[in-house]
């Protein structure tokens, strides 16, 4: 087998290891947004969501299997992670519900992990025709027995190479979540301080003015209280 046809191999099963789907989603009140995915019994699939803006941070989350069977709910949830597989072929139902809210829409971002189908693998098959031996063929058997070894174990080491390469890929897509998930995070708190910071400079301006207005009136009573008035 040859290192090109190896190395295209090995990068196309990379590819199809798995494929993520990132949202972000805006959700008015008392609405509800669904989503909806494809796949075949066995499948992983893992759910991320965090609300971005909006009220309380909070939404209603309900996955749906193809036969009407519920798989999760959260009811006024922040943010989650939810990973399960699909027990049959099908459509999978997605909700995000802000029907709780009756004037404040949502943000939320969500992403969408779906593994590698089963039943994708490549069945790795090697033909040969078989001659038959003859006494003046014995030195032609061994060296394509030499070959037939030397196409097993560069099979076997292919495997393993491909195995890895899907750990790999796995632990990438988990580090992709986190960094997803840190840098949502890092915004909702950015958002928070900003607008707690926002008041802040808010409050003490009125707190200037009233002092301002205050010492303004201290001074008018005190001048008044001072004043002689004539008599006529």
């Amino acid at each position: 087998m040859g290192t090109l046809e190896c190395c295209l191999g090995i990068f196309i099963s990379l590819l199809c290891i798995s494929y993520i789907n990132c949202y972000f989603v805006s959700i008015d009140a008392n609405a509800e947004e669904c989503y909806f995915e494809r796949v075949k019994p066995g499948t992983k699939m893992s759910l991320m969501f965090e609300v971005a803006e909006g009220g309380f941070l909070d939404i209603d989350v309900k996955i749906t299997g193809p036969d009407g069977r519920e798989i999760y709910s959260g009811d006024r949830e922040s943010n989650g992670k939810y990973t399960f597989s699909a027990h049959m072929e099908g459509v999978y139902k997605y909700c995000f519900s802000n029907r709780m809210s009756t004037m404040t829409p949502k943000i939320v971002m969500f992403s969408l992990d779906v593994g590698d189908q089963p039943g994708g693998e490549k069945d790795n098959t090697m033909e040969s025709d078989d001659d038959e031996e003859t006494e003046d063929d014995v030195e032609g058997a061994q060296l394509n027995a030499t070959k037939l070894e030397r196409g097993l174990r560069d099979i076997t080491n292919e495997n393993k190479l491909v195995d890895m390469i899907s750990e790999l890929s796995t632990s990438l897509t988990g580090v992709k979540h986190e960094q997803d998930y840190m840098a949502l995070r890092e915004r909702v708190h950015r958002a928070i301080n900003d607008n707690t910071n926002s008041r802040v400079v808010l409050w003490s301006f009125f707190e200037a003015l009233v002092l301002v207005a205050m010492t303004l009136g201290q001074i008018y009573y005190l001048k008044r209280f001072f004043e002689v008035r004539r008599v006529v």
